[in-house]
């Protein structure tokens, strides 16, 4: 089993069997997202993006802390050098999302493995999972009003469509906290585990996808992210060809041959 670890700015990179853990390394500052750790995701996203024998990402913080957010000590910062303007602030949103659509839309299943606390755009990064393992003692909350913002990294457009909108509103206008328990009952948490074994759950629970359909799973993950914005007839001709593509496969062939010889099939999830 070979095991590659890359370094980066302040973030670590873990590839391993067919799957990629990108861990933030800022524990100091409870992991905030930094213009350099912003960085790091670009570098991450290319390497991933690359290597088709990568089949799923872990995003995970260190020592006790998924992401604080923003660093509010760069925002007084910017505001001593005068350098926040309203045009300057929305360029950097807007570059956020240059590397943040990308992790969005991987195409491949996205974890977030959250320990300690996920806030702001912590909270938004776990978001964009596709699935959430958290920690007993995980806390997650839209902090931006306290500090007088609204949610940014997609947050307003992810948050509603798994929670409800009347209730993305209720945490984005308290900024209160939410426990682990709470979040899972809203659909935001998957499952939760005990901070020592959260690592160790999140690896097993990624491995279960190394022998899924690649393009199965990547194309069904791209319709899904943009059914709510879609018309019925546009999603169904998107669906047709899809399924196109998926039945053009060797999955789809190598499932079909090991069906009629009474073989196990390769991607159970029920089996494990």
């Amino acid at each position: 089993m070979l095991t590659e670890t890359i370094e980066l700015r302040e973030c670590r990179l873990v590839i391993e069997d067919g799957i990629a853990e990108f861990s933030h390394q800022r524990p100091e500052a409870r992991n905030a997202l930094s213009s350099t750790m912003r960085l790091d995701y670009r570098e991450m996203l290319d390497r991933v993006e690359a290597d088709r024998s990568i089949r799923a990402l872990i995003l995970t913080g260190s020592q006790g802390s998924f992401c604080a957010g923003g660093d509010v000590r760069v925002m007084q910062r910017m505001q001593e050098e005068g350098s926040v303007t309203s045009e300057a602030v929305r360029r950097r949103v807007l570059d956020f999302h240059a590397w943040f659509q990308r992790l969005r839309d991987l195409d491949i299943p996205v974890i977030a493995a959250v320990d300690g606390p996920a806030a702001g755009a912590g909270f938004s990064l776990a978001l964009v999972a596709d699935f959430v393992l958290a920690s007993s003692r995980a806390t997650f909350c839209m902090s931006f009003a306290r500090v007088g913002l609204i949610p940014d990294l997609a947050a307003l457009y992810q948050l509603p469509r798994i929670v409800g909108l009347s209730r993305a509103k209720e945490l984005v206008l308290t900024a209160r906290k939410l426990g682990a328990e709470e979040a899972r009952q809203l659909g935001i948490v998957h499952a939760i585990h005990e901070p020592g074994e959260l690592e160790k759950q999140a690896w097993a629970f990624a491995r279960r996808f190394v022998s899924g359909p690649r393009e199965a799973m990547g194309l069904g993950k791209c319709l899904l992210n943009r059914s709510f914005e879609t018309p019925y007839q546009t999603m169904v001709e998107l669906e047709a060809a899809s399924q196109a593509i998926a039945a053009g496969t060797s999955d789809f062939r190598e499932s079909i041959a090991d069906f009629f010889a009474g073989r196990p099939a390769r991607y159970d999830w029920d089996r494990g």
